[in-house]
């Protein structure tokens, strides 16, 4: 006589509202979580798969009569499930081995020493994967795309081959001694490598990434700079303007509360063609950008661009660039800036020594960019950012040495 498979807690209950505030802190998180080793869209809260994982293992007590007989009897241990996912979610608690081994023998202990593993065909930022190994699971994980196959490499797959193990760099530097947990002794050498990387590339060429100057209403001072923000330009096609555009599908910098932000065009028309500079203003922008689904518009004389014209400009090879913003670090958080011709300058005297030329599939459905003009890798890059890449590249080969 064949039995009904027995209910899962997550078919039952969850503590949702435990899960739901763990996942929400995770977004401010800056330091070790996963989110800030690489962007990746989509990615889910270690906080939800965690309590997601644990229970679509441990049965629900209503599945197990003999041991439950009564509701009261499963509501406590319901409830004594319920508080053990509460207590586990929480960023801090996956580094309580105390614990994470209590959940992990929860799982043993439901499955009969025999805990299945987990496969994730489409494992994204590896997300799933990395909890399941966190509750003492083997996992699998898979992509289509090679970049979360690496992601997923350097947070499930790497890791465990180092656990428990002193770093390398006691040999190179002194170290302090003592019992490894985990991947702190992997950690060590991937800081000690990622500092003398970093002073290396900056003796290199940190003449091409200059500190952004802080107005004097800041307190003058010089500030890091995050990113510096271009927009590609082309030249308008009414014979009587010729200005080139800025091609941007919006002007906001920042939308966060309280802090709203806004690139504001400036026209010069004392010039032939017309002159764009860019302002840095409180709030958000009363205008879209230049460009949406339809086309692009001209700031300066208001003319519709149409995608066939971008298009062939970029074609042509005569599409340009405009600095339009820099964000850099300020106090905690950051600040935007407008443009600095001196970072301008910098910016176009890098000279590029290599550059891929690779071409790019051939299917403008799903590669769009060839149908721009950019049909190789090394065309998706500025020229000191492909500085930077051969920089980093033959830097990353010395470590070996």
């Amino acid at each position: 006589m064949s039995t009904s498979p027995r209910k899962k807690l997550i078919e039952v209950s969850l503590p949702l509202d435990a899960i739901n505030t763990a996942a929400a802190k995770e977004k401010s998180i800056r330091h070790g979580h996963p989110s800030t080793f690489h962007l990746w869209w989509s990615r889910k809260p270690l906080a939800a798969c965690r309590a997601v994982l644990f229970a679509s293992i441990i049965d629900d007590p209503s599945s197990q009569p003999e041991r439950f007989p009564t509701k009261e009897a499963q509501d406590a241990e319901r409830d004594r499930l319920h508080h053990l996912i509460e207590r586990m979610v929480p960023w801090e608690a996956t580094q309580d081995e105390v614990l994470m081994k209590e959940v992990r023998d929860e799982i043993l202990t439901a499955t009969g020493g025999n805990p299945p593993s987990v496969s994730d065909p489409f494992c994204g930022g590896g997300s799933i994967p990395l909890e399941a190994q966190r509750l003492g699971l083997e996992a699998f994980g898979s992509d289509l795309n090679p970049v979360p196959v690496l992601i997923t490499k350097a947070l499930v797959e790497i890791p465990p081959r180092f656990a428990n193990h002193p770093p390398l760099t006691l040999t190179v530097k002194k170290v302090k001694l003592g019992s490894w947990r985990g991947a702190q002794g992997l950690g060590e050498d991937v800081r000690y490598y990622g500092e003398w990387l970093r002073n290396e590339a900056k003796a290199h060429i940190g003449y091409l990434y200059p500190n952004a100057k802080l107005p004097k209403e800041l307190g003058g001072g010089e500030a890091t700079v995050i990113a510096w923000l271009w927009a590609r330009t082309v030249t308008c096609p009414n014979p009587a303007c010729n200005c080139q555009i800025p091609l941007t599908s919006k002007w906001n910098l920042s939308t966060k509360k309280g802090k709203e932000t806004h690139v504001h065009p400036l026209l010069d028309r004392t010039t032939s063609p017309v002159s764009i500079s860019f302002q840095i203003r409180k709030g958000l922008s009363p205008e879209e950008g230049t460009v949406n689904r339809r086309g692009a518009t001209c700031v300066a004389c208001g003319s519709a661009i149409p995608f066939t014209h971008i298009r062939l400009e970029g074609k042509a090879g005569r599409m340009g660039s405009q600095m339009i913003a820099i964000a850099a670090e300020y106090k905690r958080g950051r600040i935007y800036l407008p443009p600095d011709e001196n970072h301008i300058k910098i910016a176009n005297s890098a000279v590029m020594d290599e550059k891929p030329t690779e071409e790019l599939p051939k299917n403008p459905r799903d590669f769009k960019t060839s149908n721009y003009g950019l049909t190789s890798f090394g065309d998706l890059y500025t020229t000191r950012q492909l500085v930077a890449l051969n920089t980093l590249g033959r830097l990353l080969t010395k470590v070996r040495e």
